[in-house]
């Protein structure tokens, strides 16, 4: 039985979807940074993120927006072991006076 897609064995693809999502809940670890839309190219082991940020107000945005970028770099090489190429980082909406909300279980 012949297939037209060629295997590799030990090959693991990451879907751009996957990898948005995992994107997408590292910036939330960043402090300021309270809710995020990433978008992800996967081409091979490299990726591009495209961030879209809701940060707290009075939060530097320049300064937030780097560590966002840091943080995502190597959160996504830590879980997935691709290489983030770039992070294009766009500030959606500024938030006054919002707590951030911890669930206890």
């Amino acid at each position: 039985m012949t297939t037209s897609l060629a295997v590799q064995p030990g090959l693991t693809t990451v879907a751009d979807r996957v990898v948005g999502r995992i994107a997408g809940r590292a910036a939330l670890e960043v402090a300021d940074v309270l809710g995020a839309a990433v978008t992800a190219r996967v081409t091979g082991g490299v990726t591009a993120l495209d961030a879209r940020l809701d940060l707290r107000y009075p939060a530097p945005v320049a300064s937030t927006a780097a560590r966002v970028r840091a943080h995502l770099v190597e959160r996504v090489r830590a879980l997935t072991g691709l290489r983030v190429s770039v992070v294009d980082v766009s500030v959606g909406v500024l938030q006054a006076g919002v707590a951030p909300t911890r669930r206890v279980r």
